[in-house]
């Protein structure tokens, strides 16, 4: 039978005493909480084990008795330890004695039944009990080769140490009569800082929940129902950032403690991600404000969307010729030509008409950024789809228009073949077809086939267009999402306190003799950094596709409508 013996490094100085810690019969494991010193009253004691395991609901016990002779072997202390065994029942009682400045430790046992003739064989392991306490272990997904019942082992072993909070509350200074050494005996670690934030965060955190319950009202009521706010707010990348925001913002103000540890982290990473995201818009806000840059984006703005109008006038007047060499249809090439180029005419007016408008806008704009850097770049995203929307309308039209191609094609395909497509049943059937219907069918299938190449080649151009907007905005909404979803309290305390995030632990032998216990120090193994992502990685607002690109080359052949991103509860069309 082995036994464990968890001891803290922080008592290896300690004076003698009586050791407090609480004994796990399923693992034959003792964890050493504390040092109890002399004086004391064996009563007393008793009444604050008591207390204790009330308020800690652990199961704190007397274990056994701590000796360190620093000069000279102390015979009569020796036996009067042993002498506590009877005041303090416990089974099995430890000795841990530690001779002068010796680096090998005698540890031993002493059991009440002395029949029992196997002999113990005991580890000493030392584990550095503020660290312990700090950390919160994250066990393995790997279940295999029993390690998810290791995970529980040591789970049983930082859950004691971490629930025995209360016992690490006392120092030297107390003028109680318990006088223990623990991580904490030489003084209560603190901040006044902290404590002051805690005090002062309760009413600003009231006062915020208020005024966010009064803002999610509003935004609730009936007056955001109606079509043109619904659609706006459906629509805009804006208006789901602000309301992924004042989801934050309620999380953090809520009036309700953490129960969890994950949580406590969930509820610090938001407020750190949301605290940085301020902080990078209020700088990315100075920086617009500061030598006139609204005025120069302005006055650039303009003649950049006029260059882009130009390329697109000169991008139909070559496919209305004879693009690549290739022969298209005259007759529809010239009527789509045409039609696209008037809605380039109407969009230019459009924009030569907002021009007196546009610095004024871009300034009011630019306050937005005081909301957070993914506020501005959602902003940053909207200003493109709005100056890009003759893009869109162009991609619309070439894509309806192949789509209605490549579908009659189809069907009149199926008419060749003797069969149609059973709209009720949602299946192809036969069908047996008269001459008058073989012969439209026939004409109808020469003439869309002729026109596909046409209209091919308008909407594969169209296509290309749009997928260059869209990855723009693609890449604008991944920061974004970068921003909102990143767990950074998490990775700033893997990096500064990587203890805290504990996927195990290591043990490293210290000495090793013949009839002297096995002393080994037991080390944290933090979490990797993509663990820690994995783990503490924030929900964000956007759902991106998961088509593969099999299914998006379907899409493209097919003419169906592509679309970067989707907002929960929007469907594709």
């Amino acid at each position: 039978m082995v036994l464990k013996v968890f001891f803290p490094a922080c008592c290896s100085s300690a004076d003698s005493g009586i050791l407090i810690g609480r004994w796990i019969p399923e693992q034959s494991s003792a964890v050493v909480l504390a040092v109890l010193h002399f004086p004391f009253i064996p009563v007393q004691v008793k009444q604050y084990l008591g207390e204790l395991q009330r308020l800690t609901k652990v199961s704190v016990a007397v274990l056994g008795s701590w000796s360190n002779s620093k000069q000279e072997k102390e015979q009569g202390l020796s036996e009067f330890l042993e002498d506590l065994g009877t005041i303090f029942s416990h089974e099995p009682w430890i000795q841990i004695s530690k001779e002068g400045d010796s680096k090998f430790w005698s540890c031993s046992t002493l059991q009440k039944r002395p029949n029992n003739p196997k002999e113990e064989e005991i580890i000493l392991v030392y584990y550095d009990q503020r660290k312990v306490m700090l950390s919160h272990l994250h066990p393995s997904l790997d279940t295999a080769d029993g390690r998810a019942e290791d995970a529980s082992k040591l789970s049983a072993i930082f859950d004691t140490v971490a629930r025995s909070r209360a016992l690490f509350m006392t120092d030297k200074y107390d003028e109680g009569p318990i006088k223990l050494t623990h991580w904490q005996s030489e003084g209560v670690e603190a901040s006044i800082i902290v404590e002051l934030l805690k005090q002062g965060s309760v009413p600003a955190c009231m006062l915020l929940a208020f005024l966010l319950s009064l803002l999610s009202g509003i935004c609730r009521s009936r007056v955001l129902n109606f079509w043109p706010l619904s659609f706006l707010w459906s629509k805009l990348s804006t208006c789901e950032q602000l309301g992924h925001r004042l989801q934050h913002l309620q999380v953090i103000s809520s009036h309700r403690k953490a129960q969890t540890q994950t949580q406590l982290m969930r509820k610090a990473n938001i407020f750190v991600s949301l605290l940085i995201d301020v902080a990078l818009g209020i700088l990315l806000m100075s920086w617009l404000y500061r030598k006139n840059r609204i005025g120069h984006l302005a006055d650039t703005l303009i003649p950049v969307a006029d260059h882009v109008a130009e390329e697109l006038q000169d991008l139909l007047q070559w496919l209305m010729g004879a693009p690549a060499g290739l022969k298209m249809n005259r007759a529809l090439d010239q009527v789509l030509g045409r039609f696209f180029l008037y809605h380039i005419h109407l969009w230019i007016s459009y924009i030569h008409l907002m021009s007196p408008f546009i610095e004024m806008i871009l300034w009011y704009v630019g306050l937005s950024a005081c909301l957070g850097l993914t506020v501005a770049l959602c902003i940053l995203s909207d200003i493109i789809a709005l100056l890009t929307f003759h893009i869109y309308c162009f991609y619309v039209y070439g894509a309806r228009l192949y789509c209605l191609k490549i579908y009659g094609l189809s069907s009149l395909w199926r008419l060749f073949r003797g069969k149609k497509w059973n709209v009720l049943r949602q299946r192809v059937d036969s069908c047996s077809y008269d001459l008058d219907q073989l012969f439209i069918g026939t004409l109808l299938f020469t003439i869309l086939l002729f026109l596909l190449p046409t209209t091919a080649l308008y909407y594969l151009v169209f296509t290309l267009l749009r997928l260059l907007v869209v990855v723009v905005q693609g890449l604008i909404h991944l920061l974004v999402d970068l921003i909102d979803s990143l767990p950074l309290y998490s990775l700033l305390l893997r990096l500064c306190r990587s203890y805290r995030l504990a996927a195990g632990v290591k043990f490293r032998v210290l000495e090793q003799q013949d009839g002297k216990p096995l002393r080994l120090l037991m080390q944290i193994n933090p979490l990797s950094y993509g663990a820690v992502v994995q783990t503490y990685r924030l929900p964000t607002y956007s759902c991106y596709p998961k088509d593969s690109w099999a299914s998006l080359c379907k899409k493209l052949f097919l003419g169906e409508l592509i679309y970067p991103w989707k907002h929960k509860g929007e469907k594709q069309d």
